[in-house]
């Protein structure tokens, strides 16, 4: 559990803050603790004069507020009953169990966290020392809440948050050297232990941001044929450099079987994150994106690393998103038919991708018509013609005098002259 304790200038602000989440549904009131009713009772005025009645006992003292987040690893799905249970042994040992306080619980984040809005003035007026709380009182409260309730200790939190995942430098890659290999199995450990992913493609895009990939190699070949698997280097064009790794010489074993062990166990986990990255995704869709590339810039914002994947034609036909706060990758279309990579085109507002499918599409189309059999011939033609150079080709033929064989009315046609015979006698 993290605890993190800020103290706002006025006790309206930091109520204000909450209130709007609720107002939007992305929190809800969970409690009020030394209240006359109950928090579903009171509307946003009643529950500001709780505070406001002890703030007007002292005139003297400058900061009166306290606002207190606790948050929680994405993994732990604590009940309503459990998070007010928390907030409370929390303000008791850190001194504030015998003020008012209102307890919010958020849903606007990947991870569950809640809120707690309480005043430092007390019935008698006298205020209470906030001097270091963070650093004294809440760091003994945060550690002895995470041992009686089993919580994932604050440090271990971070380390998740932040693995320390270097990206391997290919161009610094040297054949044979142990450096290549400890900068491999460090990227790999940490995905392999910490990512959930239910595929090898899903695997992949969450190597391919630290410049790695798990490869079978080709179907014919040695490797593929004994359910083998190597990790290697990739460089910015996603080309294959160095010497392969192979998965049982790393210490996690990152082998096949054991990713397909994985795939079957993350599968209900995923599941779990999945309303967590949805949510992102939306607010990032909501900011109407011009494009494909201000989207991936959004997401990258949020910590989401998003994979395109595409034919040889350069059309779009899948989208992958890395979720790396939360640890979880996702086909687009695993989220719902709104989160495939062409829903998601048709969002934006200039989809720089689409145009290029629209292209491709009448280019086939045009393929299929009255000149498919020419163009069958060249067809390496076709995959470099443009829109606009095969609209220049139509206007060509509009505009080009050409005999023409159609049937002329009568009147229109030309007479011949008849040549005059010489008179053999003349």
């Amino acid at each position: 559990m993290v605890a993190k304790i800020t103290i706002p200038k006025s006790i309206e602000a930091a109520l204000n803050y909450n209130e709007k989440k609720v107002h939007k549904g992305n929190a809800v009131c969970l409690y009020a603790a030394n209240y006359l009713k109950d928090a579903k009772e009171m509307n946003f005025y009643q529950r500001l004069a709780g505070f406001e009645r002890l703030n007007s006992l002292n005139e003297r003292a400058t900061t009166k507020t306290l606002h207190v987040s606790l948050n929680f690893d994405p993994s732990e799905k604590l009940p309503e009953s459990k998070l007010q249970q928390i907030a409370s042994d929390y303000m008791q040992r850190i001194g504030f169990g015998d003020q008012p306080y209102l307890v919010y619980k958020h849903e606007d984040a990947g991870h569950p966290h809640i809120h707690i809005v309480s005043t430092t003035i007390k019935a008698d007026g006298s205020r209470i020392n906030t001097h270091n709380i963070g650093k004294n009182q809440s760091e003994k409260a945060r550690k002895e809440i995470e041992r009686q309730y089993g919580l994932i200790r604050a440090e271990r939190q971070q380390e998740l948050r932040n693995p320390g995942i270097k990206p391997v430098d290919a161009e610094k890659v040297v054949y044979g050297k142990s450096e290549t290999k400890r900068s491999i199995s460090n990227a790999v450990s940490a995905i392999f232990s910490q990512y959930k992913f239910t595929s090898l493609p899903e695997f992949n895009a969450a190597l391919k941001q630290f410049n790695v990939i798990a490869d079978r190699g080709k179907e014919e070949g040695r490797i593929y044929k004994n359910r083998g698997l190597v990790y290697r280097v990739m460089d910015a064009g996603g080309n294959k450099v160095g010497v392969p790794i192979k998965a049982s010489s790393i210490s996690c074993k990152p082998t096949l079987d054991n990713l397909e062990a994985k795939f079957a166990a993350n599968e209900t986990e995923k599941e779990n994150l999945k309303p967590y990255v949805k949510a992102k995704l939306d607010e990032c869709i909501a900011q109407s994106p011009a494009n494909m590339k201000d989207l991936i810039e959004n997401l990258k914002q949020k910590n989401i690393y998003t994979v395109l994947r595409q034919n040889a034609e350069g059309r779009l036909y899948g989208i992958t998103f890395v979720d790396n706060q939360n640890k979880c990758v996702f086909n687009g279309s695993d989220l719902g038919k709104g989160y495939s990579a062409a829903a998601i085109q048709s969002k934006l507002s200039t989809p720089a991708i689409d145009k290029t499918i629209k292209q491709d599409d009448k280019e086939s189309s045009h393929s299929s018509g009255s000149v498919g059999k020419e163009m069958a011939i060249t067809k390496d033609k076709e995959k470099n013609m443009t829109v606009s150079d095969s609209k220049e080709n139509i206007l060509d033929v509009l505009l080009t005098a050409k005999e023409q064989f159609g049937n002329t009315p009568y009147s229109l046609l030309k007479k011949k002259r008849k040549k005059k015979r010489k008179n053999p006698n003349s």
